[in-house]
Parts: structure tokens; C-alpha cells; sequence
């Protein structure tokens, strides 16, 4: 097995290194901004003091060593060696421009003004971008002969003001760029700080095909990809026999890519994070867990190393190696350890409830809950603290009887309750499935967090918060469309006909459909604001249905459940009822809770089907009480 190389080289080492641009690279491309932004950290990383381990790090440098047959075609001696450049040839090169414009305070240092030195495949007739690189020292205004000439001067012009005018001290910016301890006329620093590239030197991988990867869609080089080139290095290994440790690197490379596949199912992935947490690489999470917890005991001073940037998982792997304080097998095995706790978790029917309710709710970190159940002696101490932790947040609810929006509660207060709800609820029903022989693990439910956070379901009223006393003809129009999706097929076609008839038919037709819908008044605003006429809607349905009536909404809540988008009534640019035909939906998930709502799972009696009632409404908050009582147990 072909590995690819992994390290970090400073600036310093880079000095005398040949490097070249093949002609699939854009040419050099940094504006003013990005230049400067570089200088102004390489100087604020070069006057940090006391931070004797820290280093700079440059991002991923991406390279394959040339062939001898590659060199002979582009004119290279064979004897040298030359790095093709993959990625990074916008920072190499704005590190070379800077690199030439200190020359002159590094001859005034005795110090060296080697560079590393460039070769393009792809040069303009008459022209060499790697002698124009050469002298850009000189360079002092704009050239236009060459577009790439012109990015260039315009950088070494960006560097040599800045150098001018942002009161650097040279004797520390040069000492941080290539490592060096200066005496004499600048003061002497005992430990000197140090910038590095990551260096990834691809070798079994075609170049073109790494370049597309990482150029188009610019997706980086994640921790997780640095990270498993470590892995698979077999200097990393115990010494074995080859064919051993080939076959243990088959074995890492295909349960690395299980790990993976599973973590790329959303179901198990936002089971455990938040829909904004998306790396490209989702086993980075296992490693961030690792390098957050510091599992592996790196001390004081190697944890310095690793800064705090976005590579800083990979580095901590990095000097975990490099001080070989573990060996393969072991590192290897915590981050197996680690998937099959979240699969353990995943697969047990109420801690995957638990923890899912607890970080939909942002209570309480992955990091916090892999400790505790490391910690616990069995799985019932860990089922305590996570219902623990459940309790303080139900307890910082409004309670049950609260009044929302007038006394300044949110109704988006009460959505932890709501969604607690309806996770005891499957908990219940999957423990009573339990005690029957008959039933196996398919008939139990699991609460779907990936789309409940995917299709923002939120607060809303069951019966509708307004009002509508229809005096006159533009209300009536908006009532009679409230209605619609509640009205069996004869009435719709009444309902069609009030936008199309005179004024005395649309009076004779809105009585004749009033009747039909005895209007339940008996409700005050400081009811309608209670939790038993809230429950947890998508934003979508909510905004589709929205002051309809209870029946209509329930058509189009037994709509979404069948996959289906019901069509809502509107009006059309003359003033007519419009309505749309009926497609198929992306989703069909609606809550657990919210389908007994609109099924009237929690009346005792079915009274009218058009409308939530108080006394369906007190059916629901007794369900409510009962599951919270759950959390008392």
C-alpha cells in the first residue's frame, strides 16, 4: 500500500526546495486583502511573548514528488528534486514574495536570503513568471505585461507598505518566519517562535483528480483526511512483517470508512449534533471528542503545539505520534471506542430519546455525556442523570397553566415540554410493546430528530388565535377560505361559486355554509395562549394553513402524513378562489403528538369534528401532566 506523507515543515526548511506550477493551476490570484490579512497574523504571532512551543501554521501544502520522466518532459534536470505543486501554491507564493522583500534586513542579520525556487508549465512567449519571482524584490509598481505579473507586483507592493507602515519590528517578524535567535542590534529571543505549512505529499493519487477536489467548490483538506494519513503511515506501526502490516491498514482503511458511512446517515447524524454542524468529514467529531478531551494525556507543552486553529486535531495526532506516547493499535481503538458508544446509544430505545431531547434542547455536550457514561457503573445511573438533566430543563418551562404572549412568555417557552411530549410518549408505547412476546424490534418507534430539525417544527395554535366576526364582505371572503379544506366536496363547490355570484347570492351562500360551521366563540385570548391549544408544527404547514379552522387544519396535517402537499385555497389576481392541485410531499413526518391532536387521540368523546374544544383541549393537557409526571419517577 502507497502512503501518502504527512508532516509539518517550517518556512525554513522550505529554503532551497524546488517546486512546479503544472499547467492545470490558475495562476497567481491574491488580492491586497488576503495578502494583508497574512502579514498582520505572521505579525501577531510574531510578537507573542512566552509562548516558547507555539507555532504558526500555515494551511495544507499539497505536493507529489516528479517522476524521472515527468522531469525529462518539462525540461528538469533529473538529478534534482522537484515537487509538483497540488494545493497551496497561492500561500507558497505570497510566502515567497515576503520572503524576498525581507532580504534586505536578512543580509543587514548576516543571516541566509536563500529561497525556494518555482518552475511553470505554463508560461506566456518571451516571458518567465519564475525570474519575474526572482527579482520581485525590485519590483515597485504595478506590472501589466502578464496578468499574473500583475497579481505579483501588486503583492510585493501590498508587503513592501505594509513593512513600511504598520511599525513592525523586523528583528522578531523575520525571526518568527524562518526560526531564527537574533542578537546584537535587535533583542534576543530565548525561544524562538516559528511559522509551518502542513505538508501533505500525496503519492498514490492522480494530481489532477486531488486538484479537482480540492479547487472546485474550494473544499480543503478536512482534519479527518490529514489524520488518516497518519493513521495508515506504517512508520506508526509496531514493527511486523509486511504482509501483516498491509493487511492490519486494509482492516483500519475499511472500518475507517464504515465509521464514516454511518455517520453520514442523518438519521444517526442529528440524533447527536445540531443541522448547522456539517463537516465535510463526519468522523472529525470522533477526533475532535478525542483532541477536546485530551484522552490521550499529551502534556502541557505538546499541548501548546497545537494552537487553536482549525487544524488543531490534526496536530494534536500529530505530536501524539511524534513523541510515540501511543501506539496505532491503541489511538485506533479509542476512536472505535468512542462509534460504539454513540451506536450503543443510537439502538437503546430510551437513551437514544434522552440524549436526542437533550441536544435538541442545546442542553449538555457530547463531551459531558461520553464522560458520564464512562463513569457510571451501569446503565440505569446513566438513564438518571440524563433525566436529571431533562428535569431542569422542564422545570425552567412556564408551568402547564401559564399564560403566553400577554405576560410576556414566549409560547416558544413551552417547546421543550411539548417536544418532551412526545418522546415520552413513544417511550411509553415502545416499554409497553416490551411486555408482549408477540411483537419484534420492528414495530418500535424512534422519534426522527434529523427531520424534526431539518424541517424546523415549532410552537403553534391548534385552534386558531384570531377572530373572525365576518360584518363584511372582504372578512366573509377570508373566512369562507379558512373553512374550505373542512367542508365535504358540496360545500367546497358552494364555496367556489360565493367569488363568482352578485351580492344578494354571496349573502344567501355565506349563511347556508355558516350554518354548516356552528362557530366556537367560547374562547378567550387568554385561553387560546395556554399549552393545551399549543403543539408542534413544521413552519411550512403553519404558514400554508394559517388561520384555517380545526377541521382544515386536519386535512392538510392527514395530508402531510400520507406524503401528501393538500393545496391551500387562495386568491387569484381577480379576485377569485384558487386552488392548486395536490402533489406529492418531500417529508412525511409529523410528530406523534401533533397527529393525536388532530385526531382527537386525547377526547374522551368525539364532540365536533370541526373544531378543538375545551374539553379536547383538557384531554391533552392531562396527557401532559401524565408524562411529566414520568420525569418524577
Amino acid at each position: 500500500m502507497v502512503e501518502n506523507r504527512i508532516e509539518l515543515k517550517s518556512v525554513k526548511e522550505l529554503l532551497g526546495m524546488k517546486f512546479f506550477i503544472p499547467s492545470y493551476q490558475r495562476g497567481y490570484r491574491w488580492t491586497d486583502q488576503q495578502v494583508r490579512d497574512l502579514l498582520n497574523d505572521l505579525w501577531e504571532f510574531a510578537q507573542k511573548k512566552n509562548k516558547e512551543y507555539e507555532f504558526y501554521c500555515v494551511q495544507p501544502l499539497v505536493v507529489r514528488k516528479m517522476s524521472s520522466e515527468e522531469k525529462k518532459i518539462n525540461n528538469i534536470a533529473i538529478d534534482e528534486v522537484w515537487y509538483e505543486v497540488i494545493d497551496g501554491q497561492q500561500r507558497l507564493t505570497t510566502m515567497y514574495i515576503i520572503l524576498k522583500k525581507v532580504k534586505k534586513v536578512l543580509e543587514l542579520l548576516n543571516l541566509s536570503t536563500e529561497c525556494y525556487q518555482f518552475k511553470y508549465q505554463r508560461e506566456p512567449s518571451n516571458l518567465s513568471i519564475a525570474s519575474f519571482l526572482e527579482n520581485i524584490a525590485d519590483v515597485h509598481e504595478e506590472c501589466n505585461l502578464y496578468i499574473d505579473f500583475h497579481y505579483m507586483s501588486r503583492a510585493a507592493i501590498v508587503v513592501e507598505k505594509w513593512l513600511e507602515n504598520s511599525g513592525v519590528n523586523m528583528g522578531y517578524f523575520c525571526n518568527a518566519l524562518l526560526t531564527y535567535e537574533l542578537d546584537g542590534k535587535e533583542p534576543r529571543r530565548d525561544k524562538a517562535n516559528n511559522v509551518r505549512f502542513i505538508w501533505y505529499e500525496s503519492l498514490d493519487e492522480n494530481p489532477i483528480k486531488v486538484f479537482t477536489r480540492l479547487n472546485i467548490g474550494q473544499i480543503p483538506l478536512t482534519n479527518a483526511e490529514l489524520i488518516k494519513a497518519l493513521f495508515l503511515n506504517s512508520s506508526n506501526f509496531d514493527k511486523c512483517k509486511e504482509e501483516h502490516l498491509k493487511l492490519r491498514q486494509q482492516e483500519m482503511a475499511s472500518e475507517w470508512d464504515n465509521i464514516e458511512y454511518t455517520l453520514q446517515n442523518d438519521e444517526f447524524w442529528l440524533f447527536l449534533n445540531e443541522k448547522g454542524y456539517n463537516p465535510q468529514t463526519r468522523i472529525d467529531l470522533i477526533f475532535k471528542l478525542i483532541c477536546d478531551q485530551n484522552k490521550f494525556e499529551l502534556e502541557e507543552k505538546q499541548l501548546k503545539e497545537i494552537g487553536d486553529d482549525e487544524y488543531r486535531t490534526f496536530r494534536y495526532f500529530y505530536e501524539l505520534f511524534k513523541a510515540k506516547k501511543k501506539n496505532i493499535d491503541e489511538c485506533w481503538k479509542c476512536v472505535k471506542d468512542y462509534f460504539r458508544i454513540f451506536s450503543e446509544w443510537y439502538n437503546d430505545l430510551e437513551i437514544y430519546h434522552y440524549i436526542g431531547f437533550l441536544i435538541a434542547c442545546k442542553d449538555g455536550s457530547l463531551e459531558t455525556f461520553v464522560k458520564q457514561w464512562e463513569d457510571s457503573p451501569d446503565k440505569d445511573t446513566f438513564e438518571g442523570f440524563l433525566k436529571e438533566n431533562i428535569r431542569s430543563i422542564i422545570k425552567k418551562c412556564p408551568p402547564l397553566d401559564a399564560q403566553y404572549n400577554e405576560d410576556g412568555n414566549d409560547k416558544r417557552k413551552c417547546k421543550p415540554i411539548l417536544l418532551f411530549h412526545n418522546i415520552q410518549t413513544i417511550i411509553n408505547q415502545n416499554a409497553n410493546n416490551l411486555k408482549n412476546d408477540k411483537y419484534q424490534m420492528g414495530v418500535f418507534i424512534k422519534f426522527p430528530f434529523h427531520l424534526f430539525k431539518l424541517e424546523e417544527w415549532d410552537v403553534e395554535h391548534i385552534n386558531s388565535n384570531t377572530t373572525n366576526l365576518e360584518e363584511d364582505v372582504e372578512t366573509q371572503k377570508e373566512w369562507l377560505l379558512n373553512v374550505y379544506l373542512g367542508a365535504d366536496n358540496e360545500t367546497q363547490e358552494s364555496i367556489k361559486k360565493y367569488f363568482e355570484v352578485d351580492e344578494g347570492e354571496k349573502r344567501k351562500i355565506f349563511q347556508s355554509v355558516k350554518k354548516m360551521f356552528s362557530e366556537k366563540n367560547d374562547w378567550s385570548i387568554q385561553e387560546k395562549n395556554r399549552i393545551w391549544n399549543y403543539t408542534l408544527l413544521d413552519s411550512g404547514t403553519n404558514r400554508g394553513y394559517g388561520n384555517a379552522i380545526f377541521s382544515g387544519k386536519r386535512r392538510v396535517i392527514i395530508g402531510k402524513d400520507k406524503g401528501k402537499l393538500i393545496p391551500i385555497p387562495e386568491f387569484d389576481g381577480n379576485g377569485k378562489i384558487q386552488i392548486g392541485e395536490e402533489r406529492n410531499a418531500k417529508s412525511s413526518f409529523v410528530p406523534l403528538c401533533t397527529k393525536h391532536v388532530f385526531m382527537k387521540y386525547y377526547s374522551t368523546t368525539m364532540n365536533d369534528p370541526n373544531y378543538w374544544t375545551k374539553s379536547d383541549a383538557n384531554g391533552y393537557l392531562r396527557s401532559l401532566e401524565e408524562c411529566l409526571n414520568e420525569l418524577r419517577k
